[in-house]
């Protein structure tokens, strides 16, 4: 009777010296290469830093100094390179000041523009009213342009938002609350200013305050005038001597970049909740351009 050998029907696989050294090898190679990647994060932030700086950026506002054209609330994009580049012009803000400019160009009669604060690095937004060489006073909330009144005629009330960002009180706007169509509204009297290069657009000035009235004075080479388009609660070049303003004409330098046009405008509910980001948004204010219309020139002016 012979002896047989039992052989198992199934393969139970043996792992060789050489295939755990393939697969070691395998780990080792899948091992991320930090140094590369820090690098490639390093790039990519200085990459959107270079683009803040040098072509465009994202603004926020904070305040009803510029309304009816901009309200609590609105997001926009700023450009950076109409009047060339300079220390205001580096986002943070981390170049020293100085007056070197690089391609520097003047702003237009009526373009919105982010002066930096003479003494601070605080970023506002105004709109130009006078340029390099003009004679500017302010007569009873008219601008006076050398010599001759900027011409502003009364318009009919317009509607604003009545919400969380815009409140409708604690800047004189009490008694302008108002319904439509069942939906409360604040309802603002304005005037349709027009510059000298028929840059126009509207205004708020409501009230008897002191900036209404401002003596003239000649605005330096390399410098603009800015004032608020909400004249009674906006602190601008009107402001000489209190630290909240911009304290006179503002340097070329320290104009960081043009307004362009809003990108979206939140009416403050939103929250953590997905759903209130969309809820959130207000209607008709999206790509709407910043830049004033250009209307023709007529002679006189009426108040």
């Amino acid at each position: 009777m012979g002896t047989g050998l039992r052989h198992n029907r199934g393969h139970t696989p043996v792992t060789t010296g050489a295939t755990a050294v393939n697969k070691k090898s395998k780990k080792s190679d899948e091992k991320v290469d930090w140094i590369a990647e820090i690098r490639g994060l390093a790039l990519m932030l200085l990459a959107v830093f270079a683009f803040h700086s040098f072509i465009a950026k994202p603004f926020y506002i904070p305040s009803e100094s510029m309304m009816p054209n901009l309200l609590v609330g609105d997001r926009l994009v700023v450009s950076k390179y109409p009047y060339g580049w300079n220390w205001s012009s580096i986002s943070f803000h981390l170049a020293p000041r100085g007056d070197w400019r690089v391609a520097g160009s003047t702003p237009e009669y009526g373009d919105i523009v982010i002066p930096v604060h003479p003494q601070r690095d605080e970023d506002y937004i105004k709109r130009v009213v006078a340029l390099p060489g003009d004679r500017i006073a302010v007569s009873n909330g008219q601008i006076i342009l050398n010599g001759t009144p900027v011409e502003q005629k009364v318009e009919p009330a317009i509607d604003l938002p009545l919400d969380a960002n815009s409140r409708c009180d604690g800047f004189g706007f009490d008694d302008f609350r108002a319904s439509e169509d069942g939906k409360r509204v604040c309802r603002v009297p304005v005037l349709r200013e027009t510059l000298p290069n028929g840059a126009t657009y509207l205004v708020i000035d409501h009230q008897n305050q002191a900036l209404d009235n401002f003596a003239e004075i000649t605005v330096p080479e390399d410098h603009v005038f800015v004032m608020g388009d909400n004249r009674d609660h906006s602190a601008d070049s009107r402001e000489l001597d209190h630290p909240r303003g911009l304290l006179g004409p503002i340097p070329l330098e320290n104009i960081g970049g043009r307004a362009e046009f809003i990108t979206f405008s939140l009416d403050g509910t939103t929250s953590l909740n997905p759903i209130s980001w969309w809820t959130s948004l207000r209607e008709g204010r999206a790509w709407s351009t910043l830049r004033p219309a250009v209307a023709e020139r007529n002679p006189g002016s009426e108040r």
